[in-house]
Order: structure tokens, then sequence, then C-alpha cells
């Protein structure tokens, strides 16, 4: 059985999701402490982030001055 592809796929969709959790986890601990309490909008838009966007938005939390940086960050980078 663990060598079917099925079973192979449902394993990686479990790793990816459990990745993305913990880099959105990550983020935001490191939003709140720069911040503040971030905004429940702003989480929402956060969470349905790749992990991918998440550790790039990681690198470019660096540069930012404040929550304006971050939301101008997610208008660039998402496709709502």
């Amino acid at each position: 059985m663990q060598e079917s592809v099925i079973y192979q796929d449902i394993l990686h969709q479990g790793e990816q999701r459990g990745e993305q959790k913990e880099a959105l986890k990550y983020t935001k601990r490191l939003l709140n402490r720069r911040f503040g309490e971030i905004d429940s909008l702003i989480i929402e838009r956060l969470q349905v982030l790749s992990t991918e966007k998440l550790e790039g938005l990681g690198e470019e939390f660096l540069d930012f001055s404040n929550v304006s940086d971050l939301v101008a960050w997610l208008e660039q980078n998402t496709s709502d």
C-alpha cells in the first residue's frame, strides 16, 4: 500500500499542508512581534499563501517599516 501512487500523493499533500501551516505560524509570530496584533483580515489573506510565498514574505518582511508595507506586498503577491 505504501508504494501506491494514491498513497504517496496523499502523503505528499499532507506534508505540503504541514509545511505551509508551520510557515504561516512563523510568519504570524514575526509580524506580531514587529507590528503588534495583526488585523484578522490580513491574517485571512496570509492563510491562503503557499509555503513559497510565505518564505518570500519572510525575506521581504525585513524591509517593511509598517503594516502598510505588508498590505502593499499582499496586494502585489496575491491574485484576489
